[in-house]
């Protein structure tokens, strides 16, 4: 496989991934290479950490239950710290950001009880009260990354990836069985899904249906590749938290999620009087500067001049992976 086609694989497939039974065959035939060619090129990407996973992303709080949540953590703890949440099962990404909440996590449980738990453990075991941040409103979120600079959000692609968190799905057993499988992605085997069927106890086909359920549902949210920004050229990321009137919020965040290099738009809670923050955007860029005259455009393409920001930098990358929602079975 020749750089052009790896591209390709790397940007083409990070959504729409084919629900067939030989799916990596089908990409090779789009690709113009053999199936072995795709699947020794994915299994060397994700040795190397360009790409964290090929599977699902699930929507927040679509199943079971999560959060965003901080922490304000002395710099002389902050790797002790920071060691001690990313050993936690649930939580999922853990970064390091320039602000006084320097330590910034994402905690993914079967359900809300589980979720508070581990929040009532980090905070006990850090000494230090946690921010509770669980989304209230997405105006976009999909972490994908155009590595070709030629793709632009459709209205139907930004009307798919806006609006209230559904009503959280309450699965089958089989469904969080197969959940479970898939969660951490897929193998990548001739025929992933019949993998997983018989790790499950059901069929191929059982397999593809119930992911295309979950789809249906709102569940997942794509299926493909996952790649890590960083490895691919991404080093520098800010979070932009906004202080925006609770009557503008949805509108601005409706504009701020059409923008091209946002990569995430979602509103949570104000946590008063430590945050005062109600509405967040993620930007990546090749460096500092980018992601600064990236912010400026926002200011001036959506009327931004005269709401207060903070941009948190990412500063170090402790925890990268795939949420866990269900628990495997023993």
């Amino acid at each position: 496989m020749n750089a052009a086609q790896e591209l390709r694989l790397l940007n083409d497939y990070q959504h729409d991934f084919p629900l067939l039974p030989q799916p990596f065959a089908a990409i090779a035939g789009r690709l113009g290479v053999d199936q072995a060619d795709v699947l020794q090129a994915l299994t060397r990407l994700q040795q190397q950490g360009t790409v964290s996973r090929v599977g699902a992303v699930f929507r927040p709080r679509s199943i079971g239950a999560s959060t965003l949540a901080a922490l304000a953590v002395a710099e002389e703890r902050l790797d002790e710290v920071a060691q001690m949440v990313s050993s936690y099962p649930e939580v999922n990404h853990n970064y390091q950001r320039e602000h006084l909440y320097n330590l910034w996590f994402v905690v993914t449980a079967p359900d809300e009880v589980a979720l508070q738990r581990v929040l009532k453990e980090i905070e006990e075991r850090s000494g230090s009260k946690v921010l509770f941040l669980p989304l209230v409103e997405d105006y976009h979120i999909d972490l994908g990354f155009d590595m070709t600079g030629c793709k632009r959000k459709s209205d139907s692609f930004i009307e798919s990836h806006t609006g209230a968190p559904p009503k959280p799905y309450l699965p089958s057993e089989q469904e969080s069985r197969l959940i479970a499988a898939i969660q951490s992605g897929l193998p990548l085997v001739e025929r992933p899904f019949a993998a997983v069927g018989e790790a499950v106890g059901v069929s191929e086909t059982d397999v593809i249906e119930g992911v295309r359920k979950l789809f249906r549902l709102g569940v997942i949210k794509r299926l493909g590749v996952v790649v890590r920004h960083h490895e691919l050229g991404y080093r520098a990321n800010a979070m932009v938290v906004w202080d925006i009137p609770d009557e503008e919020v949805s509108q601005l965040g409706a504009c701020l999620g059409k923008l091209e290099f946002v990569t995430l738009c979602y509103r949570r809670p104000r946590c008063l009087p430590a945050w005062r923050y109600n509405l967040f955007c993620m930007i990546h860029g090749h460096d500092r500067e980018e992601v600064l005259a990236r912010l400026e455009e926002m200011r001036q393409g959506c009327g931004l001049q005269h709401i207060a920001c903070e941009v948190l930098f990412s500063t170090r990358r402790f925890k990268q992976c795939g949420a866990r929602y269900a628990r495997a079975a023993a």
